[in-house]
């Protein structure tokens, strides 16, 4: 596949150019989870562009875990494998700081016509079809975070009738659906628990969690997940490195 950028008086620069066109191929399907790319003076010679905006928009790619540089082997597309996925997204830690490794209970699955606030938050159709996937999470046998999931069901069709979901979902989308989480944008908040929650995680109704809101981003920048997840924070917390 060849084909020739050029920096133009107003538009992107030319690393910028390269790191989209590298976006869709990834979108496209052209490279795959686990495929190695050619190296930095072949997409170089390709382009017609130097090694060194090769290597910029490489490097701002593997900064967005979009791609995975292995020292004297290459650059790999990033795999969402579950302990990738799982360490990457997941914030919740024990008071200490230690990690968690939580465990996953589906409660309910359906699919039906999106609801106005899953059109809003997934920019779908108001006709849209969703998946709604309901479900526990523990940590150490303790349940700890109850989640309400939609989905596009467009995205991903038949996922409605499946029963056996992994622990970690975004493995399911890349391996089975072709679609690698990007990126996700959160919203944090204090909320009171409502009775759902609150029976499945054993608290009383109206008992302080941590509101969660999650959109999550597919490579092209599109939500592909809307998640909501109550946690309960009495024996963890939600933990970032800010750099």
């Amino acid at each position: 596949m060849t084909q020739q950028l050029t920096a133009l008086p107003g538009f992107k620069p030319l690393y910028q150019q390269v790191k989209d066109l590298l976006i869709e191929r990834l979108i496209g399907g052209y490279w795959k989870p686990g495929d190695l790319l050619p190296s930095e003076m072949q997409l170089a010679e390709e382009l017609g562009v130097s090694q060194g905006t090769v290597r910029k928009a490489l490097d701002e790619m593997t900064a967005g875990n979009l791609l995975v540089r292995r020292q004297g082997r290459g650059t790999y597309v990033a795999e969402h494998d579950q302990e990738h996925a799982l360490f990457h997204f997941f914030k919740m830690t024990g008071r200490a700081g230690e990690p968690l490794v939580p465990e996953s209970r589906v409660l309910r699955i359906s699919q039906g016509r999106a609801r106005s606030a899953e059109v809003a938050r997934l920019l779908i159709g108001a006709d849209a079809e969703v998946t709604r996937i309901t479900r526990v999470r523990t940590v150490a046998g303790r349940p700890a975070i109850f989640e309400r999931i939609a989905l596009p069901s467009a995205l991903f069709p038949d996922l409605h009738g499946k029963r056996d979901l992994p622990n970690t979902l975004y493995t399911l989308f890349a391996r089975d659906y072709g679609i690698t989480i990007a990126r996700a944008e959160e919203r944090l908040s204090a909320v009171a628990a409502e009775a759902d929650a609150a029976k499945h995680l054993g608290l009383e109704v109206g008992a302080p969690l941590l509101n969660i809101d999650r959109i999550a981003l597919g490579l092209n920048g599109q939500p592909v997940e809307w998640r909501i997840s109550l946690c309960d924070t009495r024996d963890q917390v939600y933990s970032v490195t800010l750099a």
